[in-house]
């Protein structure tokens, strides 16, 4: 028996130049080159240049209110609209190839705006790397004494296994396995541990350690071996002895626990822990992985913005070094003017009609790629501008206390644009300032209630918090229920466990461990 039933489903459906406009403007500028020129490889019709004969319009302002065309708001809305898009009725194609032929290519923007005027060329910086930290090592194997070929191939599976901060974190039962399959050589344990301390003498000191302990140990053991002073002596045999027997109580900051074990003065066991803070607990840092390398340097940050302080008044500037001039393809456009040409004489047959139709659909693609790129510069101008407002005694003072409050839907409030379309932009993007280059989410804060009634920002209690950490006693550092004590004195009623969670956000350890010998 067949049973119906009704039932309704609420669909959104974005037309193709909205989803280019989402996926754009979540890019940061640093890679915007790169979509840019894929979309250029895509699309013959779509090329680099500037034939647009007007001045480009300048997005350096003050405390102007951004214009923006009627156009623009309406492309904005129907962005996140939960309603679908209608598409445009079909056309006739002889007449959109009149109406196309017939309008003013001025009156089109085929290129995407400029909005910094002159910007200073982009130089590159180049790196000199000599060799990797594995390189180091295995160089190093041919100074070693050791007996045939399978010691050679033993020592050097050995420094394969060493991570890149310099610690040996395998065991040496899976080296063994790896040498058996790999190589065919069998060994044991006691061969495997005794040419890992031949290794542990590699420059630099601490190379091949299985943990901090053994780390910081092989370093201290170093510098005792070439220390000639008797005074230097007796303090890093100390710093050997509190890192050999008492290592947890010295993580820990057990410092008078560690005094009175040891029988030693104040002031014997600071200089014990001085030498020890400046062993490394990283052997390989200062030497550089040219793969890892380049793959650190391609992710550098570029400011999408610049704010700049001019007698008072702020200048915004958005950054468009990485969004070269685009046009439509002029090869294109006359293709298809002699197609019409020739339609009037009456010569164009199937064939010139099905390449006008390809033409047609690149150009088409060409024009959305062009207006998605000025709606992204036009969404992110008026996105930071609203924020530069918002924050505009932070951005004249560089004063952290200064940030108010400051939610998506504020700005959505202020902008017109949707809370989504303000989420995006606000996701990895920077701006540049006097006071620094500031990630765009650092502006924005939960607030929180004085005791006089007023609201304020949860970065400025951070601040604050941040400020009496540094300034109290390092003997005695004050706990989370101190800091609260001294927050509510100020007018900051925020329970312990929030004051807690701020300390963990700023990634201050607890009073306990933030304890040292002055």
């Amino acid at each position: 028996m067949l049973k119906q039933h009704l039932s309704q489903r609420l669909l959104q459906k974005l037309s193709p130049q909205q989803i280019q406009l989402m996926k754009l403007l979540q890019i940061p500028t640093a890679i915007l080159d790169q979509r840019i020129k894929e979309e250029l490889e895509q699309n013959p019709a779509l090329e680099e240049g500037n034939d647009y004969e007007e001045e480009p319009e300048n997005f350096e302002t003050s405390n102007d209110t951004p214009e923006s065309d009627g156009e623009y708001d309406q492309e904005v809305k129907d962005y996140d609209s939960s309603e679908p898009a209608e598409e445009n009725p079909t056309t006739d194609f002889e007449e959109y190839l009149n109406n196309y032929l017939e309008d003013d290519t001025a009156s089109y923007k085929y290129k995407a705006d400029d909005y910094t005027g002159e910007m200073e060329e982009q130089k590159s910086v180049p790196f000199a790397v000599e060799s990797t930290f594995h390189d180091h090592l295995e160089r190093q194997i041919g100074l070693l004494k050791l007996k045939g070929e399978d010691q050679y191939k033993i020592a050097l599976q050995i420094v394969g296994s060493i991570d890149d901060d310099g610690y040996l974190r395998r065991e040496p039962s899976a080296i063994i396995d790896d040498l058996v399959f790999a190589q065919n050589i069998d060994t044991n344990e006691k061969e495997i541990i005794s040419i890992l301390q031949m290794i542990q003498a590699f420059d630099p000191p601490g190379v091949g350690a299985r943990n901090l302990q053994e780390c910081l140990l092989i370093q201290i053991r170093a510098k005792i071996k070439i220390e000639s002073k008797k005074v230097k002596l007796k303090i890093l045999k100390l710093s050997e002895t509190v890192l050999q027997n008492y290592f947890e109580e010295f993580t820990k900051k057990h410092y008078t626990k560690m005094q009175r074990s040891l029988g030693i003065s104040e002031s014997q066991l600071k200089s014990a822990i001085d030498e020890i803070l400046k062993l490394n607990p990283k052997p390989s840092s200062g030497y550089v992985d040219p793969i890892s390398f380049n793959s650190v340097i391609g992710h550098y940050i570029v400011p999408d913005f610049t704010v700049t302080n001019r007698d008072g008044e702020l200048e915004l500037t958005v950054n468009s070094k990485n969004a070269p001039d685009l046009k439509i393809n002029d090869h294109y456009l006359d293709m298809l003017r002699n197609y019409n040409d020739h339609k009037k004489v009456g010569s164009n047959g199937k064939k010139e009609k099905e390449a006008v139709m390809f033409i047609k659909q690149k150009i088409e693609s060409a024009k959305w790629f062009i207006d998605a790129i000025r709606q992204r510069q036009d969404t992110l101008y008026r996105t930071m501008y609203s924020i530069m407002q918002f924050q505009k005694e932070y951005f004249l003072t560089g004063d952290q206390k200064k940030i108010k409050p400051m939610i998506l839907k504020d700005l959505a409030d202020i902008t017109g644009l949707d809370i989504s379309t303000v989420s995006r932009v606000a996701n990895s993007k920077f701006v540049q300032t006097e006071y620094g280059t500031k990630r765009l989410k650092e502006f924005f804060s939960e607030s929180l209630q004085t005791e006089e009634g007023d609201e304020v920002s949860t970065l400025e209690v951070k601040k604050i918090l941040s400020e009496m950490i540094t300034g109290e006693s390092k003997r005695k550092p004050l706990s989370d229920e101190k800091l609260k004590e001294l927050l509510l004195r100020k007018g900051y009623n925020i329970a312990r466990r929030t004051i807690a969670k701020y300390r963990e956000q700023l990634n201050i350890p607890v009073a306990r461990l933030r304890k040292e010998l002055v």
